[in-house]
């Protein structure tokens, strides 16, 4: 079965979104990227800081309201719906509810193949890329490094907490296609 979609899943200020990017450079066939965060910056403003909505803390936690997971449960369907029209999905998420957030796409995605991926950074790590990113809550890096993981499953995992982006996504890459179908000059077995 061809993949159709690669689902990556990591804290905030893991590596996700670098990785995202050279997947697409790699990867012989055009793949469309989404990401939480574009659907977070998607909704009205009203649901910033709303029980309903989303909430973030100034210590980093992150709270989802029913209205928020509505809205999540949706544009879920609705990346899958591409996925099933012929396009290839790849996903950067942060699954806050760890397993639970797995089973929503399991349930949106239904028998078609999936890569699950975990993005894992050092905690210490995130948290300095999330002080030099300036976009983010402080502590939200360090407080999600492992509770996004706790208790999901996945087919692959990467780790930037030494590894570069580039070299992350042609370790994906060689699980989803053959070798052989991958961008020119772009040998995963070499550090490129």
């Amino acid at each position: 079965m061809t993949t159709r979609m690669i689902i990556l899943n990591g804290g905030s200020s893991s590596g996700k979104s670098g990785i995202v990017r050279c997947l697409q450079a790699v990867l012989p066939d055009p793949w469309l990227a989404f990401g939480v965060d574009s659907l977070v910056d998607a909704m009205p403003a009203k649901m910033h800081g709303s029980a309903e909505g989303i909430e973030f803390a100034a210590d980093g936690r992150v709270e989802v309201g029913a209205q928020f997971a509505a809205l999540e449960a949706a544009w879920a369907e609705g990346v899958v719906a591409m996925a099933r029209a012929g396009a290839r999905v790849v996903i950067d998420d942060v699954f806050l509810g760890g397993p639970a957030s797995q089973r929503r796409w399991e349930k949106a995605v239904g028998g078609m193949e999936v890569l699950w991926v975990g993005v894992r950074c050092d905690a210490a790590v995130a948290a300095g890329r999330e002080i030099a990113r300036g976009d983010r809550a402080r502590g939200m890096a360090e407080s999600q490094a492992e509770l996004v993981h706790e208790g999901v499953r996945y087919d692959l995992e990467v780790d930037t907490t030494h590894t570069e982006s580039l070299s992350c996504a042609r370790t994906i890459a060689s699980h989803v296609v053959p070798v052989a179908r991958l961008s020119p000059g772009l040998d995963p077995h070499r550090g490129q």
